[in-house]
């Protein structure tokens, strides 16, 4: 019931979320290359950080304060292993656009780990509930389809009403969107091979971007020390 309300206030949604738009700097993926390593020697360790424009590290300006290294440089420190990542995300990206114009360009060399950043666009978006099972579950059997025995972690959405750049009652309405696709993408990656972490805790606003969207350096920080237990299975 609470979702359906959501469509009804679909008018109010978009135009405060295009009144967002117009007021908030667009950022772009920060400089570095997209694939790295953390130390000498052949890595036993391959992190894929796949999705949206977080795993893009999108909010910080150099790829090394993204999520994906971050979280590369705990794995190799608790495994005591060098950890080849690899972050592969663009801007405004949903669950759809990943499966159909990323996996298949991905190396087939292969990835112990994948973490999927993916679902907010999604929701914000108003895609249904039935699209979103369509076409996050097919990007999960993609993912497992391609990488067999890789550990997938989907990271699920943040409570949007902790989001700084999002007024009331936009956020409100998001949230229950967030919430619903968070129910349905959380029972899809377990059935289909995957974990579904528990969503970010948002601590307050210093950890986002100047955009008041993205995660800044702290939050990055904080998503990879959230996610590194879900990811090595602790």
């Amino acid at each position: 019931m609470k979702l359906l309300l959501t469509w009804l206030a679909l008018p109010i949604a978009l135009w405060q979320g295009l009144a967002v738009r117009r007021r908030t700097e667009r950022l772009v993926p920060p400089s570095g290359p997209h694939e790295g390593v953390t130390g000498p020697g052949e890595a036993t360790i391959r992190l894929l950080v796949i999705g949206d424009s977080s795993a893009a590290g999108v909010g910080v300006g150099r790829i090394g304060d993204g999520m994906g290294p971050l979280l590369a440089a705990l794995m190799a420190d608790k495994a005591g292993q060098v950890t080849h990542w690899r972050v592969a995300g663009f801007n405004s990206a949903t669950s759809g656009q990943i499966r159909d114009h990323v996996v298949k360009h991905l190396p087939r060399d292969g990835f112990t780990h994948i973490v999927l950043s993916v679902g907010t666009n999604d929701a914000k978006n108003f895609h249904t509930l039935a699209r979103f099972k369509r076409e996050f579950g097919g990007l999960i059997y993609a993912l497992k389809a391609r990488f067999p025995s890789a550990r997938l972690v989907w990271s699920p959405i943040v409570e949007m009403r902790d989001v700084p750049a999002l007024p009331r009652p936009l956020a409100d309405i998001l949230s229950v969107r967030a919430h619903a696709f968070n129910s349905l993408g959380s029972r899809l990656a377990r059935e289909r091979g995957g974990v579904a972490a528990t969503p970010l805790p948002v601590k307050g606003p210093g950890g986002f971007a100047v955009d008041g969207f993205h995660a800044g350096a702290l939050g990055y920080a904080a998503w990879a020390e959230h996610l590194l237990p879900f990811v090595t299975g602790d």
